[in-house]
């Protein structure tokens, strides 16, 4: 839903490429003409942004994002117009064992985007960054508004809350153009994260063995498609340059809860495995049991809607696997 010429001939600073959402991003940012600087900690070979060689057609910074010299350094020199700051520990298991090096991660680095950004707001004129709906912890009142208050509990959570009020500060205290973005659970091909729900299940289904659930299967969750969550962000990022929002926060959702035995028994049904009985493990730490998002915010200010109902986007994403896995086999 962005604008086709906004992005053509715009240099943006991305963070996070390596990542589930970020590898989809850069493509779609490509294709729309922009000149592309990818902030890169590790080497993530299985990732999109190097199986389809993304990573040939940007400049890459290889850092960290505790680095502070190095990020204001970027951007200084590579001069971005919109900085789409992704770059995150996004594992709440590995947040839970390591909850230091994920507030170094997700804190710090968010801080350090924010003062680069701020030293140079001659040259950077719109930033967005990525929240979530764990930002807001667990509540009674469901759906979440923009309204409801910030109190995440557990390190990643916390971590999230602290990112989205360090970014309304900036944004309020030195007038800085940010828009904050607030999603549930990302899904889509190329997530290689086998830990999570719909790449775990697909992957059991495909070998016809029983999917794991680490809950009891009734927790409630937001999933949106990854395509969504492109649009969401190229959304955003042009509206924030437009509109000069300063810290205003925003939801995108599909607005479809699901538990995760209605997440999981939708991909069965797709696979024609619906016979699979999965094993319930009841597990989980440190979560929370429902979460989900009202978008109307983001209907009525910004004039974006979902285009991919839960369903549509997991027909896409079991395709994707069902290709990944089969040319896996065939390279053995």
């Amino acid at each position: 839903m962005a604008n086709e010429e906004f992005y053509s001939g715009r240099r943006v600073l991305l963070t996070g490429a390596t990542g589930l959402v970020g590898g989809w991003l850069v493509q779609s940012l490509l294709s729309r003409g922009a000149e592309l600087t990818c902030v890169v900690r590790d080497f993530v070979p299985n990732s999109r942004f190097y199986t389809e060689k993304l990573n040939e057609r940007v400049n890459i910074v290889r850092t960290d994002l505790e680095d502070l010299p190095q990020i204001e350094r970027t951007i200084n020199e590579y001069e971005p117009e919109a900085v789409i700051h992704l770059g995150a520990q996004t594992i709440v298991g590995v947040a839970t064992r390591s909850p230091l090096a994920t507030f170094n991660a997700n804190i710090r680095g968010t801080w350090n985007v924010l003062e680069s950004c701020r030293l140079h707001d001659r040259l950077v004129k719109s930033v967005v960054v990525a929240s979530s709906d764990k930002a807001y912890g667990s509540q009674e009142k469901l759906p979440y508004s923009e309204e409801s208050p910030l109190h995440g509990e557990s390190p990643y959570d916390c971590s999230k809350s602290c990112v989205d009020l360090l970014s309304q500060s900036y944004g309020k205290t030195y007038s800085m153009p940010i828009g904050i973005s607030r999603c549930g659970n990302f899904f889509g091909g190329g997530d290689m994260n086998f830990s999570r729900i719909v790449p775990s299940t697909i992957q059991h289904a495909y070998n016809n063995t029983p999917p794991v659930i680490r809950t009891d299967g009734s927790y409630v969750r937001d999933y949106i498609y990854v395509k969504d969550a492109v649009s969401a962000y190229e959304f955003l990022a042009q509206k924030t340059y437009e509109k000069k929002f300063r810290g205003e926060a925003f939801n995108f959702s599909n607005e479809e809860a699901l538990t995760v035995l209605e997440m999981m028994s939708k991909i069965l049904k797709l696979m024609g495995k619906s016979s699979l009985k999965p094993i319930v493990q009841n597990q989980a730490l440190n979560e929370i049991r429902a979460q989900h998002l009202s978008a109307k915010k983001a209907r009525e200010v910004l004039g974006w809607k979902s285009a991919w109902p839960v369903e549509k986007g997991l027909a896409e994403t079991v395709a994707w696997y069902e290709d990944y896995l089969k040319s896996k086999e065939a390279r053995k």
